[in-house]
Order: C-alpha cells, then structure tokens, then sequence
C-alpha cells in the first residue's frame, strides 16, 4: 500500500476516533481492519496502528495547534472530518519527520476536499496556512537561538533568552556573579 493511501486509512480511524472513547478504540481498529472493506498487509496494519495511535496520543497538543490557528472558530465547531484531516495534518508537520511539510498541507486539502463539506478544502488550507506560518517563525526563532549561543560561547558571552527569540547579552568577565544585559 502507498503512503497516499496509508494516510486515507489513518484519516479513517482518526474519523472513529471523534465517535468513540479512547479506551475503545483498539476495538475500533481491529473491526476497521477486518471489515473487508479492503485487505491491509500486516506491514500496513502496523504502519497504521502506529502512526494512529501516535496521533491519539498527542491530541491535546495537537488540537491546541489546531485551535491557535483557526480564526473566529472554536474547536468543537469544526466539522468531524475535517478535524480529523487536521489532526493528521498537524501530527505529520509537527512531529513526522518523514512528511515534507507542503506534502502533509498538499494531502489534507485533498482527503478535506474529496470527504468533507463543500469548502472543507480551503477551511484546512487557511487553519494549515496559518500554522505552518506559525511553524516558520518558530523554527527561526530557535535557529536564531541556537547562533545566538554559538557566538556567546565563542566570545564568553552569557546569553539570556527573555521571549519568542530575543536574546540579551553580556560579557562574562564584567559579571562574574550575575549576568549583565546590555
């Protein structure tokens, strides 16, 4: 089986997910495989398996995202599906590193656009847009950080990190015992 059609698995069990407890979703996952509906290798059942119950795992976090990236919306207003194109959306731009970030936005809007309402395709692509935004600016943040240090240790520099990426130094050797901000 494809990633492509890995992934559309997984969307499928996120989808139960919104309708059953957590506790009974491993039984929900094995009546998805042996429903017939189509036949998994066992590499693609555990492959599934996996990835789904790394994504329920994270759900907390992952809906906080998703809920900090939409405009006007809360979070139980957004339709089952797309929720769940979303949750799978931002698991695979967060924390899988195997999923190019524009593929995982690129696959959203198409499972959104081909299961979802009418305008579910250009939902998940303004909340996805927004975060992946968001993402960008974080990533440089740290990056900026992590110079940041670099060019600290190599002058003896003490580096304070006071916000999302703002950095207050000063020398060591003038402040022994604290650290000095200029």
């Amino acid at each position: 089986m494809k990633k492509k059609a890995r992934r559309e698995q997984i969307f499928k069990l996120l989808f139960r997910a919104a309708f059953n407890e957590p506790e009974e979703m491993q039984a929900q996952t094995e009546m998805f495989f042996e429903s017939g509906d189509q036949t998994f290798s066992e590499e693609d059942r555990t492959i599934i398996r996996e990835k789904t119950e790394k994504i329920l795992q994270r759900l907390p976090e992952i809906d906080e995202e998703i809920a900090g990236s939409m405009k006007e919306w809360r979070l139980d207003r957004v339709g089952k599906v797309e929720l769940a194109v979303l949750r799978l959306a931002v698991y695979e731009m967060r924390y899988d590193e195997e999923i190019p970030e524009k593929v995982a936005i690129s696959e959203a809007i198409e499972l959104a656009t081909r299961f979802g309402q009418d305008g579910a395709g250009t939902f998940v692509n303004g909340v996805l847009g927004r975060l992946s935004r968001g993402i960008r600016r974080d990533i440089e943040a740290e990056e900026r950080e992590k110079e940041a240090e670099k060019r600290a240790k190599k002058s003896g520099t003490v580096v304070v990190v006071t916000g999302r990426g703002r950095t207050a130094s000063g020398r060591t050797a003038d402040a022994p015992d604290r650290e000095r901000h200029t």
